[in-house]
């Protein structure tokens, strides 16, 4: 049918589908991609325009029910408000992967236009429809009221402060995310394209008889449907093991629910769908193996050809055993914590061109050489014929590590000889991505009469799901970790990881290391009260020095700055009886002996420096990082630096956004090529540099958990961090006092924004966000019902920055984004333990206001 819509001031004419969304309108035929595509079910926010004059969601808006109103998105704003917002969510520090901004630009001018001077209150409410799983919202807050007092004439937009070192720099991609501008791959249309869709089976292990593509082949624009005998290379892929088959076979069982039997492309993303359900399979449904109990039962299925035991870790220092029985006081605890899901608001996209003998694939991931790599294998073409590109990218956390969409898209245009669009609706997001490891964690602590710690022996079982990911990994951090920022002499912790026919599980935001905390720093609120100490002084009279050493036997160097978390949030601790206190610390950097490398190239062009690194922004500001190095090691202003990141063909290997790396790693890499420029430039100006190029790179060398050494070398950094949440009257979190050793912040305004938005998604994990899983299958498939907390029910937040010298690289800055989620849930379990004087032994914490009914 055909309809006119008043759009950002114009009439336009369009031929639409009857069921069509206002959002599918402003996205495909009017080009308008502002306004993104989240969830698709009114929960997220990411959509909003105005329509007649209020901030509506557009993915639930019918198109016939838009017809004749006045719409404005977020391209129509003033050029006037355009300034005022662009500058509003800067100069907060608002901005972070950028997906839901312009969505809440426009609940923001619908609020300011009929409300002009708001309460902070009124726009918390006013936001309540919106998600931001970066930001944890107060400075988000802090926008709207900004943009308010500029639009009132109350005050005028300033330029942030001269890139360099500590300096609160306007990070130069804010501009095109706050204002819609910003290219996130869904975002992207090309001549000729075609989309994607993924044909998966209702149940979570089956054995595949058949697979009969004849019908689906036939149907109105299908141009192609491949399966496992259609791929040209090695189908068996993972970030680490190759154990996650791209299409399961005929003759195969499928692992999990998310497993992909087929795959197929059309001209239009409805055929696409549609043509999935002419798919024929013949299965035997088989029992899931849903616990790792199961899993590791005599007798149980072999789940993979090297059994049902992924990887087992054992920390061990001194002779625990017996020190524990000198112990005055000894607990055992067993601690459950539950898969949780990553919630960012872009879910997965790829497109994939194909070139004349090649293929370039346009995506949103943590890593682009190690999506590259994968895809060579799969594609069997040579590494020079594959070509990985990040566009913005959406959020992260972890959960954009492992081949989502990016082989299938690939294998769909390398068929057809077309470009091939695969994007995941927000339901396939959640079902197929691997999520944070459940555990189980039993552990022993002991201390003396004064409280001083002297023993501790754990056993961890984390539920790897499906497929391997990072799983061997993140139980390796959970254990080096368990005895959290502590002085214990005599360690004993075992760790396994165990494949279930779970969604796969493995990295996200603290990389196991939350789960081992929560235990620890329980342990310790339990043991202080059997002694009679406040849990602020066990901790206090615990914490590690220079000199100490880890569990993993790693002495423990001079830039530690815990006891001063410690002292910074000593006063917010003791003013309030419901007050809980936790301390946690997270490695920087891969370690263990893994190879890690940071690497930088600046080039000298048309007057300008370009910095190039393969290394990942998926919000944390690692662009307006790396210009603010460049700057303060050679005294250029911002003006003339650029920054290009993660494109396999231009720029260098820079290693993964994970482990809290970059800024550490890549930043020192960018240094050194700095100092290479800085010393270029002395006598000369950058024209006189013209065509010149500056290489850095940064290895940090570590030794494997299992070495002989006497003081191994496990990490070539740590942060440390102390929490502290305090309940109101009514058992509410009412405020998070929280105090980081960052080192050196490079960006303390962007640095703030990042340890918020962590604080935030720590209470989620430990009051409201689950993901119960029955045989296999998520219970919860849709972002409104994962317990995601919005912007009406946070509290305040308070961020003290310990800048204590850190490393001898990147100026001493360490990472902070896996720290700043790592010791909240313990730290607000500490609050209820003082509250009531209850034990709680599960993520979330059971029987508080915030439990689900």
């Amino acid at each position: 049918m055909r309809i006119e819509l008043q759009v950002n001031g114009q009439r336009r004419a369009v031929e639409v589908r009857p069921d069509a969304t206002l959002l599918e309108v402003l996205r495909e035929d009017l080009r308008l991609t502002g306004a993104k595509n989240g969830c698709g079910e009114g929960t997220c926010g990411a959509c909003t325009v105005i329509m007649g004059g209020k901030a509506v969601r557009a993915c639930r808006t019918p198109v016939v029910k838009a017809a004749d109103q006045e719409i404005i998105t977020v391209e129509g704003l003033s050029p006037r408000e355009k300034e005022v917002y662009a500058f509003a969510f800067t100069a907060a520090g608002a901005v972070q992967c950028g997906f839901c901004t312009p969505g809440m630009v426009m609940e923001a001018k619908a609020l300011l236009d009929r409300q002009p001077d708001p309460t902070e209150d009124e726009i918390r409410q006013a936001f309540k429809v919106h998600l931001c799983r970066c930001t944890g919202y107060q400075k988000i807050i802090d926008a709207v009221r900004l943009a308010g007092r500029v639009l009132r004439g109350e005050i005028e937009p300033w330029a942030g402060e001269p890139a360099g070192m500590g300096k609160a720099f306007f990070r130069p991609d804010a501009r095109a995310k706050v204002l819609g501008e910003a290219i996130f791959v869904d975002d992207m249309q090309v001549s000729g394209m075609l989309y994607g869709a993924v044909f998966r089976l209702p149940c979570a292990r089956a054995k595949v008889k058949a697979i009969d593509v004849t019908a689906a082949k036939k149907q109105p624009g299908v141009v192609a449907v491949l399966t496992a005998e259609d791929i040209p290379g090695e189908r068996y892929q993972g970030h680490i093991f190759k154990d996650w088959p791209a299409l399961i076979a005929v003759g195969e069982e499928t692992r999990y629910a998310g497993d992909a039997l087929a795959l197929v492309a059309a001209r239009t993303l409805k055929e696409a769908r549609a043509a999935l359900d002419y798919i024929k399979v013949d299965y035997e449904e088989l029992p899931p193996l849903t616990t790792p109990a199961e899993a590791m039962a005599p007798g149980a299925p072999a789940l993979h050809p090297r059994g049902n035991i992924l990887s087992e870790t054992v920390v061990r220092k001194g002779d625990p055993e017996a020190a524990l029985k000198s112990c005055a006081h000894v607990v055992t605890r067993t601690y459950t914590t539950p898969f949780t899901e990553h919630a960012f608001l872009e879910p997965e996209s790829a497109l994939a061109v194909p070139e004349e003998d090649g293929i370039t694939v346009y995506t949103g991931t943590q890593g682009v050489y190690e999506i590259h790599t994968q895809l060579v294998s799969l594609l069997n073409l040579p590494p020079d014929k594959v070509r990985v590109v990040n566009k913005c990218v959406g959020g992260g956390f972890g959960g954009k590590e492992d081949l989502s969409v990016q082989h299938h898209a690939a294998l769909l245009a390398w068929a057809t000889r077309q470009p091939v669009k695969l994007t995941w609706t927000r339901r396939e997001s959640i079902l197929c991505h691997p999520k944070r490891h459940a555990m189980t964690i039993t552990m022993t602590t002991g201390c003396d009469e004064k409280g001083n710690l002297v023993a501790l022996v754990a056993d961890l079982v984390a539920d790897t799901g499906a497929y391997a990911s990072l799983g061997a990994q993140v139980l390796q951090r959970a254990c080096t970790h368990a005895t959290g920022p502590y002085r214990i002499p005599h360690v004993s912790i075992r760790g396994r990881a165990v494949y279930t026919n779970n969604p796969p599980a493995g990295a996200f935001r603290g990389f196991g290391v939350p789960q081992s905390n929560f235990a620890i720093e329980s342990q310790l609120n339990i043991l202080a009260e059997a002694v009679g100490l406040s849990p602020w002084q066990i901790r206090w009279q615990n914490a590690l020095e220079p000199g100490d050493t880890l569990g993993t036997r790693q002495v423990v160097g001079p830039d530690i700055g815990l006891k001063d978390t410690l002292l910074a949030v000593k006063e917010a601790f003791e003013s309030s009886p419901h007050a809980g206190i936790a301390c946690g610390f997270k490695n920087v950097g891969l370690g263990v002996g893994t190879k890690d490398v940071g690497r930088a190239r600046l080039e000298v062009r048309d007057g300008r420096v370009k910095i190039y690194s393969g290394a990942a922004c998926m919000g944390q500001g690692l662009e307006a990082v790396l210009i603010q190095i460049v700057a303060e090691t050679t005294g250029l202003s911002a003006d003339s630096i650029d920054c290009i990141l993660s494109d396999t063909a231009l720029t260098p290997d820079a290693g993964c956004t994970t482990a809290s790396r970059q800024s550490l790693f890549t930043g020192e890499a960018t240094r050194r090529a700095a100092a290479e420029l800085a010393t270029a430039l002395k006598g000369r100006n950058l024209a006189e540099l013209e065509g010149q190029v500056f290489h850095g790179e940064f290895s940090g060398v570590t030794d494997p958990l299992d070495s002989d050494k006497e003081h191994p070398v496990t990490h070539v950094g740590y942060s440390y961090a102390t929490q502290v949440v305090i309940l109101d009257e009514e058992g509410r979190v009412a405020k998070v006092v929280a105090a980081y050793d960052v080192g050196r912040a490079v960006n303390p305004l962007n640095l703030e924004g990042q340890i918020e938005g962590g604080i935030v998604m720590g209470l989620g994990y430990a009051l409201t966000e689950d993901f119960p899983v029955k045989d296999g299958i998520p219970l919860r498939q849709t972002l409104g019902r994962l317990g995601l907390l919005r912007s009406h029910q946070i509290p305040r937040m308070e961020v003290h920055l310990i800048e204590k010298g850190g490393t001898p690289y990147a100026y001493g800055a360490k990472g902070i984004g896996e720290l700043a989620t790592i010791p909240t849930a313990a730290a607000v379990a500490g609050a209820y333990y003082r509250r009531d004087g209850k034990v709680r032994l599960s993520l979330p914490l059971e029987d508080t206001p915030y439990t689900r009914k």
